[in-house]
């Protein structure tokens, strides 16, 4: 049997705010897009008595085998949703991890909503949102691939109709913990998300917001002043901002050449910091 190919896109958090806290979990509201940099996934349908999962790439390193997938798969299972059927997958990982890219969580995503796109998985939406969220807060996001705004009552509005904007994301040669991030959150902010809107993914919107969790990191990890700095000095981007809890940085364009160029400044300086010029989907 041959393999499907799925694209597991990287997320980017615009802007992130955090709004409180329940048990376990941050509340927060975020401005979500989707670039174009991504993962590939090939998956069939085997006859095995368990799932066979495999990574390869630049960025397959240190993955747990308590990964995401492991974890969609063991839910699907336990719920008898994939009616004993088992699976490979093969991931070639192009996301680093540690980045506040969601890689991970965008391939559990991108795994069930194929599932449910091939009817291999019959339930409802409650059911959905249930399985995702048990296996991290931003799975759900990688049903859609969509711009999205996050709210503080944890409604997802989608938006699907965009501008486009380049963004040179950097990831230095170390990741941060969202554990370590988030844990260090002292106080909670109000909610800056009434009402979600298109204009909200205007760059120059975007500019007056920030990423609650970016001084807690900048804090922790010195270096990474260093290189906001360095990113907000080459070709005037709109605004550098965290994304997620990082450690990627993304400088934000409204042009692709001067995005170009500001990775090619970047490339001289840092070289041994993974980077890459990109677009939103």
């Amino acid at each position: 049997m041959k393999y499907n190919k799925i694209k597991s896109y990287a997320k980017i958090n615009l802007a992130l705010n955090i709004v409180g806290k329940t048990s376990n979990l941050h509340k927060i509201e975020s401005i979500i897009a989707f670039v174009d940099l991504h993962d590939i996934i090939l998956i069939k349908s085997i006859k095995s008595k368990k799932h066979i999962i495999s990574f390869s790439g630049k960025f397959s390193k240190n993955i747990t085998k308590k990964n995401t997938v492991f974890k969609l798969l063991e839910i699907l299972d336990k719920k008898k949703l994939l009616n004993n059927k088992k699976f490979q997958i093969r991931i070639n990982k192009q996301i680093p991890s540690k980045a506040g890219l969601g890689g991970g969580s965008m391939n559990a995503g991108s795994i069930l909503k194929y599932f449910i796109k091939k009817k291999i998985i019959k339930t409802g939406k409650k059911n959905i949102i249930e399985i995702s969220k048990s296996i991290g807060s931003d799975v759900i996001l990688g049903l859609n691939f969509t711009n999205s705004i996050l709210t503080s009552t944890n409604k997802i509005k989608l938006f699907r109709k965009y501008k486009v904007f380049y963004a040179l994301i950097v990831k230095p040669n170390f990741g941060c913990s969202t554990k370590q991030i988030y844990s260090n959150v002292k106080k909670f902010n109000k909610p800056k998300i009434k009402h979600p809107l298109k204009k909200m993914f205007d760059l120059n919107y975007l500019k007056k917001m920030d990423n609650s969790l970016e001084h807690i990191a900048l804090l922790k990890y010195p270096k990474l002043r260093l290189i906001k700095s360095y990113l907000e000095s080459l070709s005037n981007p709109v605004f550098v901002r965290m994304t997620g809890s990082g450690s990627a940085l993304v400088a934000y364009f409204q042009s692709k050449e001067r995005c170009l160029s500001a990775k090619k400044m970047f490339n001289k300086k840092y070289k041994n910091y993974w980077c890459i010029a990109s677009k939103n989907i």
